[in-house]
């Protein structure tokens, strides 16, 4: 949460744009990485996450403060953006995932190799996943959302949340094991 957040807030909703601006700078960084990891484009990401603060600053006077951090709110936008995208694109889409870069640990190329191939056997199969499960799983696991925010952002019950959750880390672990090779055949 953004330091002095519910003065910026206010003062964003009565027009102030330096308040909003900050209130931008903040959160810019985790809702393009949501938007990213959910249409794997650079360019879609950039244009989706403009639309979602476009939206955000129009929509701003009515913002209502429902004991939620402010960000629960800019999720659900680019949610339904990301959801308006792929409906209009009709595409099937995948995750990308972000691998980010060891820093100046010592490790060999062998390990990095495997934590590759490791992390793209994730990224494949949660794109295997539906749009809902995915969804939860980003928020959950790299958005460190916690799961009544998640509710909130995808207008379901805290309840319904956990069992997605549940039910998608079964799903995800299984369509990671269809991926190893057979043992057997070595």
């Amino acid at each position: 949460m953004l330091e002095g957040e519910k003065n910026l807030i206010n003062a964003a909703k009565l027009g102030n744009t330096e308040a909003f601006g900050a209130l931008y700078s903040h959160y810019l960084p985790p809702i393009y990485r949501f938007i990213y990891l959910k249409t794997s484009s650079k360019h879609e990401a950039e244009d989706l996450t403009h639309e979602v603060f476009l939206s955000a600053w129009r929509t701003m006077p009515a913002y209502k403060y429902r004991g939620l951090p402010f960000s629960s709110w800019l999720y659900q936008i680019a949610r339904n953006r990301v959801i308006d995208y792929f409906r209009t694109k009709k595409a099937n889409f995948s995750i990308d995932e972000v691998v980010d870069r060891l820093e100046t640990e010592t490790v060999s190329t062998d390990d990095l190799l495997d934590t590759a191939l490791d992390m793209d056997k994730i990224k494949n199969a949660i794109g295997r996943l539906g749009e809902d499960q995915q969804t939860i799983l980003i928020l959950r696991f790299v958005e460190d959302l916690d799961p009544r925010e998640i509710a909130d952002i995808m207008g379901k019950s805290e309840g319904a949340v956990r069992l997605m959750q549940h039910r998608a880390l079964i799903q995800l672990k299984i369509l990671i094991q269809k991926q190893q090779p057979d043992d057997s055949t070595i």
